[in-house]
């Protein structure tokens, strides 16, 4: 019977499918139908993407010469203003449309000023779909433009124009307002994160030297402002980077170039940690898969100190090269092209595809590196120093590491004897909790479900990889088994795909020390895997901090403002003539639950709490370490004297 329902089905769907069937979207329908073919998907990321396309076209005027000034507001109700001093869209009407250019540009797909004539040379908002898809995506939307001495103004509802195009007042200003509020049956969730737009519009800053650009916070009563203007362009963007790092070339590289269909700037400068840290951006973007101006960028650099290694006796003739992980290790650089015709990968822009720009960069960097390098002695022996250690320690760490798989084979590759390994053999079913100490571990290993997940238990607290290199390292009994249980090797072994584990969780005590190894962790994954990061490998278990009793009644807590609540709840619904006490019992380590607690509420898929860690979380784990465990004093004092009366659960 089910073979006859599948081939009538089948038949139907044949005999259904005609002239009739297809479907054809005009104007702003084709975005509302697939809005991820325009912003990458609706989830957070896509709604901040609507941001961007703004503030984008504000960003194209300040590179045509035309703006210096843009304001972003954070209003109630999920709405957002982006404001500039630009030109202003045109709006007077359009020959082809026969509508406001104001309308054209808002509401019909590839329309603006980024096709070609003289309306821009470079721009950001290349596709010329921004604006008008963020009025497709939006509930609402209001543009004002100051242009020709008159306010011009126009209101819309789902990227369909609500009024007409009509002058309401007059100004001797310039500029465009955008104000609109994505839309509910598109995003789930339409609450703006105040840092991701401030780090975005701080690196618009950086890029774009002379240009003010002010952020306001206006949604909860009090007004929360920040400014940024960079007279230094991007070496203050390097700066940033290394600010409280021990620099090793005290004087920053920095090249300009202008050519005829192109500009190109770079930035660099070493600090004295292992991290490399290289931005690339072309038109503004932040190409974040590199391209062909990040590949030439590369190739120059290498060849450069290499060449000037030689000259200058620091290689010697029986010396190998030094590779290209050699030279980027403490690098922060940002390479920074503008095109006018540029290629980019997908709607998103993540790699620049121009052949041309590999050779212009490398071109740009031989010359101008190989002059700095000249001029700059000390500075270019600080850098060589520190390249040429890190190729010897390179090779040391390859030995360590060979040393590590070799000894691993005669022992038939066997696991670290402390790992509790689970039966599962499939990665993407399995996951392995990092567990902080035996008394923990020996909890977890008898609370856990043996079949798919497994035990690491760390005694102490790991080395300090901030200042280590990955032949010290590898010489960690803890670290060892780590790498051994992950699958992966390290350094220039690494292989994701060996990966043993898809979730690696990482489960410390809700105290100081948990606090510690916990970041200690993050660093190390943030330095030598932060590929498990990207792919969204890594996750923090959140361990309940109380237990709140009342007689027959008891419910567990994560956070201090929750354990109010519950016991005002438990208070208010005790009706046994109120004499039942609240017992509250503070959970200083895992050790202290038993394996059935320890799996009830943090183990246990159905009622566990996790975070899983992006690249930006290790960054501000890597930033705090930097201040706490780095070289320079004024920050780490600083720093306790700002958060020392908010310490909580210190244990004395």
């Amino acid at each position: 019977m089910s073979k006859k329902i599948v081939k009538k089905k089948i038949v139907d769907g044949k005999s259904k499918y005609g002239a009739e069937q297809i479907q054809v979207l005009e104007g702003l329908s084709p975005v509302r139908k697939r809005p991820g073919m325009y912003i990458g998907g609706t989830g957070i990321e896509g709604l901040h993407h609507l941001v961007w396309e703004v503030v984008d076209n504000a960003i194209d005027e300040v590179m045509a010469g035309y703006c210096n000034s843009i304001e972003v507001e954070l209003l109630p109700d999920n709405k957002i203003r982006v404001s500039d001093n630009g030109r202003g869209i045109p709006t007077e009407k359009h020959p082809q449309t026969k509508k406001s250019a104001l309308e054209t540009v808002m509401t019909i797909l590839h329309a603006g000023g980024k096709f070609g004539g003289e309306g821009y040379k470079v721009s950001g908002g290349l596709h010329g779909v921004g604006v008008s898809v963020v009025n497709a995506l939006s509930i609402w939307m209001e543009a004002e433009v100051k242009r020709n001495g008159k306010i011009w103004r126009q209101e819309y509802k789902q990227g369909k124009p609500k009024t007409a195009v009509k002058s309401i007042g007059k100004t001797k200003e310039t500029g465009t307002m955008v104000c609109f509020e994505p839309d509910p049956e598109i995003f789930k969730n339409r609450e703006f994160n105040f840092e991701t737009i401030i780090n975005r519009l701080r690196q618009y800053a950086y890029l774009n030297r002379g240009v003010k650009i002010k952020i306001v916070d206006k949604r909860h009563g009090t007004d929360k402002t920040y400014t940024f203007y960079f007279d230094g362009g991007i070496v203050s963007y390097v700066k940033h980077f290394n600010q409280g790092k021990e620099v090793k070339n005290v004087i920053p590289f920095y090249a300009f170039k202008e050519g005829e269909d192109n500009t190109v700037e770079i930035a660099l400068q070493y600090y004295d940690g292992f991290k490399e840290r290289i931005l690339a951006f072309a038109n503004n973007i932040h190409t974040i898969e590199g391209g062909t101006h990040l590949a030439g960028f590369k190739s120059a650099m290498t060849r450069c100190l290499n060449s000037f290694a030689r000259k200058q006796g620091f290689l010697k003739e029986k010396d190998e090269n030094l590779n290209s992980d050699d030279i980027r290790e403490g690098l922060v650089a940002i390479i920074s092209v503008k095109l006018k015709e540029p290629q980019f990968e997908g709607q998103t822009k993540t790699k620049l595809g121009n052949a041309e720009m590999k050779s212009v960069v490398a071109g740009v960097m031989s010359e101008s590196f190989g002059e700095y390098l000249e001029k700059n002695p000390h500075d270019a022996k600080a850098i060589l120093g520190k390249c040429i250690l890190a190729s010897q320690a390179r090779r040391a760490a390859r030995a360590a590491r060979e040393t590590i798989i070799r000894k691993g084979a005669l022992e038939g590759m066997t696991l670290p004897g402390k790992l509790a390994d689970c039966s599962e053999k499939k990665a993407e079913n399995s996951e392995l909790y990092i567990v902080e100490g035996d008394s923990a571990g020996g909890s977890a290993k008898q609370g856990r479900d043996r079949s798919f997940q497994a035990i690491l238990p760390l005694r102490g607290k790991i080395l300090n990889v901030e200042r280590a290199r990955l032949d010290r390292i590898l010489s960690s009994a803890e670290i060892k088994a780590l790498v051994i249980a992950l699958g992966t090797n390290v350094g220039e072994q690494f292989d994701l795909s060996k990966l043993r584990y898809n979730r690696i969780i990482i489960m410390t005590d809700a105290d100081v020390d948990g606090s510690h190894i916990r970041t200690l962790l993050l660093t190390l994954f943030y330095r030598y895997f932060d590929d498990l990061i990207k792919e969204g490998h890594v996750y923090i278990a959140q361990p309940p901090l109380y237990k709140i009793s009342a007689g027959k009644k008891s419910e567990y807590v994560y956070s201090d403002e929750k354990k109010d609540l519950v016991i005002n709840k438990m208070r208010a619904g005790d009706t046994d003539t109120k004499i039942t006490a609240i017992n509250i019992q503070r959970y200083k380590g895992l050790g202290e639950m038993n394996p059935e607690q320890l799996w009830e509420t943090t183990m246990n898929p159905e009622n566990r709490i996790m975070r899983q860690i992006t690249i930006e979380d290790a960054e501000k784990a890597n930033a705090v370490f930097d201040v706490l465990m780095g070289s320079d004093v004024v920050p780490r004092k600083k720093f306790i004297q700002t958060h020392a009366k908010k310490v909580k659960n210190l244990d004395i």
